[in-house]
């Protein structure tokens, strides 16, 4: 079998399931497929998160500084950027059964190598920091293997009246994965050392590709069940008859998805910032231990899973399909709570109950601006290509936010102190510019890429 032939999307089974059976077949396969994916992609997060965790461990023994981590970091987000384009208009032909869990297969392998390099006394830093650049950036090519096909998942298996729904609980997982980071490899770190962080995340990847192997099935012809619009009893649209490069043509020229591309880039900005320096700034601007940061940045990994799945309730049921007004007062509260966090000082308790609803107001923004917006005017057959718009915008914002947070934070800390005030600024900027967006361009949001 060639390489094209593995990974293209399943042809539709010669066998087909009983009429009979059609039903709780449909229902049995798309409640597997959901949670493999969404389980997958969350250990996904594992994978990519283990660097933010051992920054400190790394700073404090003179391995690395803070601009080093910080292109570090910025090698996986720009490379993850370009995979997220290319990936998300390449998965909309693939199987994604097998493209997911060969992406978190080699991720798992990324950590690994890098585990072991921490292992072997005697590498010089500068060598050391060469390899993990590489192998960080390698670990983005493959991360980005992992969104593009848990979202064509749901369009494949699910309608368009439950897919907001299930949407919504599938944008939690980048929550959840950090919020396991954080306080599972948290205490790895804590334990043995930073080494044993990348190794820990490495054997929760080698776990998620056989999740994905075990649970996920590409479409339900593959499995000889009828189409989903079949399934559903779906009218035909336009867009379902027009052929994927054709329908990946109009996404690249809509307006709409261009804005919605640039709102997520600030998103991108304002929570990697948070996820990836909270740790480093808790504990240098607030006095916090390694142990304390971790836990108070878990909890807003944690509430960002409330978010997201609070998010297709408050704009579907409360708001009655109106996605600007929850996406506005949510960023306000956003911005409050980013600004208590970074500008006061406070206990543990404060900090706790500061991140938390930052995490849970930018969850609400990151779902509907990033996921319902785009969903509601992108065909079902170019989910992907869509994703790769958004994709690499936000992770190109998000990897300069890791460069340019980490070289001021370092020229902040010359003196031997922290000055956090100007990279704060930064942050606070990127946060209020993603919610006004959205309904800058609200008039390009409301038409469809290809109309009914």
């Amino acid at each position: 079998m060639g390489f094209y032939s593995y990974f293209r999307i399943s042809k539709p089974s010669v066998g087909k399931v009983p009429e009979a059976e059609v039903s709780r077949t449909y229902r049995r396969l798309r409640s597997q497929t959901f949670w493999g994916v969404t389980v997958a992609y969350s250990l996904f997060y594992v994978c990519r998160m283990a660097m933010s965790v051992v920054k400190q461990p790394l700073i404090d023994d003179g391995i690395l500084s803070a601009g080093q981590l910080g292109l570090i970091g910025s090698a996986l987000l720009f490379v993850y950027a370009v995979g997220k384009f290319v990936n998300g208009f390449i998965a909309d032909y693939c199987n994604i059964r097998r493209f997911m869990a060969w992406g978190l297969f080699i991720s798992s392998l990324v950590n690994l190598l890098m585990g072991a390099l921490g292992l072997f006394d005697g590498v010089p830093a500068i060598l050391l920091f060469a390899l993990f650049a590489v192998l960080w950036g390698a670990n983005g090519w493959v991360q980005s293997m992992g969104s593009p096909p848990g979202v064509i998942s749901l369009s494949r298996w699910f309608p368009l009246k439950e897919r907001g729904t299930w949407y919504s609980i599938f944008s939690a997982t980048p929550y959840l994965g950090k919020f396991l980071s954080f306080n599972l490899i948290g205490l790895v770190v804590g334990w043995a050392g930073w080494q044993w962080g990348f190794l820990f995340a490495a054997a929760c990847g080698l776990v998620g590709s056989l999740v994905i192997l075990l649970l996920v099935s590409d479409t339900p012809e593959s499995k000889g069940l009828p189409s989903v619009q079949e399934l559903s009893g779906e009218q035909t649209r336009k867009a379902d008859t027009l052929p994927v490069r054709e329908l990946q043509k109009y996404v690249f020229k809509h307006p709409g998805i261009w804005v919605i591309a640039l709102s997520s880039a600030f998103i991108y900005v304002t929570q990697y910032a948070v996820s990836g320096w909270g740790v480093l700034f808790l504990q240098k601007g607030k006095e916090f231990s390694l142990e304390s940061a971790n836990q108070i940045i878990a909890f807003a990994e944690s509430f960002g899973i409330a978010g997201t799945v609070l998010a297709g309730w408050l704009s579907d049921r409360l708001f009655k399909g109106n996605r600007v007004t929850p996406v506005v007062l949510s960023g306000l509260a956003c911005l409050l709570a980013l600004g208590l966090f970074l500008f006061t000082r406070g206990g543990y308790l404060a900090n706790v109950a500061y991140v938390s609803l930052f995490s849970l107001a930018i969850g609400v923004v990151f779902c509907i601006v990033a996921g319902l917006m785009a969903l509601d005017i992108v065909p079902r057959k170019a989910t992907g290509s869509a994703l790769g718009i958004v994709g690499i915008s936000s992770y190109v914002a998000a990897g300069i936010q890791d460069i340019v947070s980490g070289f001021m934070i370092q020229s902040g800390s010359a003196s031997g102190t922290y000055d956090f005030v100007p990279v704060a600024l930064f942050w606070m900027a990127a946060c209020l510019i993603s919610f006004l967006l959205p309904v800058w361009g609200w008039k390009h949001l409301k038409k469809k890429v290809v109309e009914d």
